[in-house]
C-alpha cells in the first residue's frame, strides 16, 4: 500500500504542478492533463501530456515553436474548431482526451 500512497501523491503534486502553469497562460483556454499521468500509469521516464485548446493560428507544429513549455512537458495545441472536426468524426484521441483527461482550465466550456 505504501507504494501505492507514493504514487498517488505523486501525481497529485504534478497535477498543482501543472495546473499553476496552465493558470499562467494569458489567453483563454481549455486545457486538459492528459497521457500515463492522467490514468495513473506513468513512470520515471514519462513526459507530462498536455491537450490545450484555444484560439491558434498556424499549423500545430508552427504553434509549437511559439510556446514555452516546462521541460518534460509535451503539448498538443488545437483550436476549438479542430475539436470540434475531431469529435464529428469520433476521433479516438479526442474522445479518449474528454473521458479520461484531467481538467486543468475551462474558459472555453467545452468539459461538461
Amino acid at each position: 500500500m505504501e507504494i501505492i500512497e507514493k504514487r498517488k501523491r505523486i501525481r497529485e503534486q504534478l497535477i498543482g504542478q501543472v495546473s499553476e502553469f496552465i493558470k499562467g497562460l494569458n489567453f483563454k483556454c481549455t486545457a486538459l492533463l492528459i497521457g500515463s499521468y492522467a490514468r495513473g500509469d506513468f513512470n520515471l521516464w514519462s513526459d507530462v501530456d498536455i491537450l490545450i485548446i484555444g484560439e491558434f493560428s498556424g499549423s500545430p507544429l508552427e504553434r509549437l515553436k511559439n510556446f514555452n513549455l516546462p521541460p518534460g512537458y509535451e503539448a498538443i495545441l488545437l483550436t476549438s474548431d479542430e475539436v470540434a472536426k475531431k469529435m464529428k468524426k469520433n476521433d479516438r484521441f479526442i474522445s479518449e482526451s474528454f473521458e479520461y483527461g484531467v481538467i486543468l482550465r475551462d474558459d472555453l466550456h467545452l468539459v461538461s
